[in-house]
């Protein structure tokens, strides 16, 4: 797997991690742990990217 298509991979787990936090953020029957650590798995993805990139 090239640099760019890891990337790209990180980028769309990324998006994804993001629609599920909002989604989690709606629904009453999810506690703040699991949006916190969906935020801190979307954070560490970020900074990997950010990494690989420059």
């Amino acid at each position: 797997m090239s640099v760019e298509s890891h990337v790209q991979e990180l980028r769309r787990k990324h998006q994804s991690l993001s629609n599920a936090i909002e989604a989690a953020a709606r629904s009453p029957g999810v506690d703040d742990l699991s949006i916190s650590q969906m935020k801190k798995e979307k954070l560490r993805l970020k900074e990997e990217i950010t990494r690989l990139s420059h």
